[in-house]
Order: structure tokens, then C-alpha cells, then sequence
């Protein structure tokens, strides 16, 4: 068991998602950052599946009432050690500070966070609300009993990516005057503070639109570029709605989500319709 003693400025329950929902209006939801998290499971010997504790800027003070393995991925923290198993003794207190770079970082238990799943995931959805509430102080995390063996010693954190998103062109994109693709990928945007788990948001070039009206809603993806009548750019995420009324101008490409996910406030990026190499 876990206790919450600070979840820092947001924290929350996630695992892979639930995906398979999305006809009936339900979001896949799950890590932002879902490399991070797999590398995070792996570390400690789970399978990738299992749920962990995604971290927003850091700064959680967690106690251990069980002595527990545990592995930290994703943005790195200052003083913790990355991107390696080290064990948590009965009645120890783990505390962590704030990211050296990046947003979101994973804290994985050997054995897994063991809270009830809701339509088969663990993951906590700030969007619909589905599955466990944000950590809060004073919150008790059960944890799974272990399954597989600790095989790996080290995995040292990557360094940092450079903010440049590849996207696929549309399927909206005849809905803007003929240069705003290009608009989108000439100059460099800076994410704002309103920017969370359902979507980036962007201070930039606007992107005009060459068609009056409101589109019928249609199916939305993580990493979908959704223009609103203010010409701003927004890039879903994780827990992003099954479906929107905004044009669509483009797609961030899979690969580049987990960079997207790691996008501070104040942080400028750049789109790209270069094809992947």
C-alpha cells in the first residue's frame, strides 16, 4: 500500500487506456506519455500494461508501507534516480522535485497500482471522469503482487527532443484558405497555460478558414490539430473527446505524441509535413 502524502501539482492513475470505446462516446484516456510508462513497467519487472502514477511537474511525496521496487521514466527529476530499479524500504518516503526539462514523469511499483479498474483500465480520465480521482492527499494506492523477474539494470533517460511535430495533412484541411498548411508549418508556436491532459493549446499564426459554418461532429484521434473559430491551433491528447465540430487541419504522427505530451507552458514547437524517415 501507498499513501499520498503530496501529489504535487496534478497527479493521476494511469495504465495503457481503454481502448475499443469510442462508439459509445468513451475516450481511450491512459498515459499521456505511453513509451515512458512501458519503459517505467518494464524496469521493475511488470508487464507494460500495468498501471502507474503519472506525475505533472513533480513534487510528490509519497510513503511506502510496504517495501516496494519502483522505476522513474519520462521527464527527469532532479536528484532521483532514472531510468533504474532501486528499492523503497516498509515506512520509507519517497520525495521527488520538479522535471529538469519536460512534464510528465512515471513512477512504476513492482506489482503494479491496484485500484479498481472501470471498463477495463485503470486510468484515470479527466475529460468523462471515468476510473479513480486525481491523487489527493491522504490517498491509499493498493499495489498489485508481482509477476515477472527484474531483468533490466539500467535504461538511462533520453535526452531531450526537439519540439518539431511531423503531421499528416488533413482531413479537414480544404476547410482553410490554400496557404494555411503552410502557415501551420512556417513559423513556431508557443503552448499556454490552459494546455492539459485533453489537449495543447497554441499561441501562434492563426490559420483562416476558407468555409463559413459548423462541421457535423465526426470521430476525433490522439494528435489530431483542431482549429476553433479563433485560428488557434489544438493538439489533443490522451483523454481528448471521441468526437469534435472543429475542422481538423492535420495529424500529429504517432511516433511524435510522446512529444507533444511533454510540452511545458511557454514551450515553442514546430510542425512539419515532412514525411517520416
Amino acid at each position: 500500500m501507498i499513501e499520498v502524502l503530496a501529489p504535487g501539482p496534478y497527479a493521476s492513475v494511469q495504465d495503457l487506456g481503454r481502448p475499443g470505446y469510442a462508439h459509445l462516446g468513451v475516450p481511450r484516456s491512459g498515459a499521456a506519455d505511453a513509451p515512458s510508462l512501458r519503459l517505467a513497467n518494464r524496469l521493475v519487472g511488470n508487464a507494460e500494461t500495468l498501471a502507474g502514477i503519472e506525475l505533472t511537474l513533480g513534487r510528490a511525496r509519497l510513503r511506502f508501507l510496504d517495501a516496494a521496487w519502483v522505476a522513474l521514466a519520462g521527464a527527469p527529476l532532479a536528484g532521483a534516480d532514472m531510468g533504474a530499479p532501486f528499492r523503497v524500504p516498509a515506512g520509507g518516503e519517497l520525495r521527488l522535485g520538479a522535471p529538469v526539462w519536460g512534464l510528465r514523469t512515471y513512477l512504476a511499483v513492482r506489482g503494479g497500482i491496484a485500484v479498481e479498474p472501470v471498463l477495463g483500465s485503470r486510468s484515470t480520465d479527466s475529460l468523462s471522469g471515468l476510473g479513480p480521482e486525481p491523487l489527493r492527499a491522504g490517498a491509499l494506492l493498493p499495489v498489485g503482487p508481482p509477476e515477472g523477474e527484474i531483468s533490466v539494470d539500467l535504461a538511462p533517460p533520453p535526452p531531450p527532443r526537439a519540439a518539431v511535430l511531423r503531421v499528416l495533412p488533413g482531413p479537414r484541411d480544404d476547410w482553410f484558405v490554400p496557404e494555411a498548411p503552410a502557415e501551420l508549418c512556417g513559423r513556431p508556436y508557443t503552448v499556454t497555460p490552459d494546455s492539459n491532459r485533453v489537449g495543447v493549446r497554441l499561441r501562434g499564426p492563426g490559420l483562416a478558414r476558407a468555409k463559413e459554418g459548423e462541421l457535423p461532429s465526426e470521430g476525433m484521434v490522439a494528435g489530431a490539430v483542431q482549429v476553433p473559430p479563433s485560428g488557434q491551433p489544438i493538439v489533443f491528447l490522451a483523454d481528448h473527446p471521441p468526437t469534435g465540430g472543429y475542422p481538423v487541419i492535420a495529424v500529429v504522427r504517432e511516433a511524435d505524441l510522446p512529444v507533444v505530451a511533454q510540452l511545458r507552458p511557454g514551450d515553442e514547437v514546430r510542425f512539419t509535413a515532412r514525411p517520416a524517415i
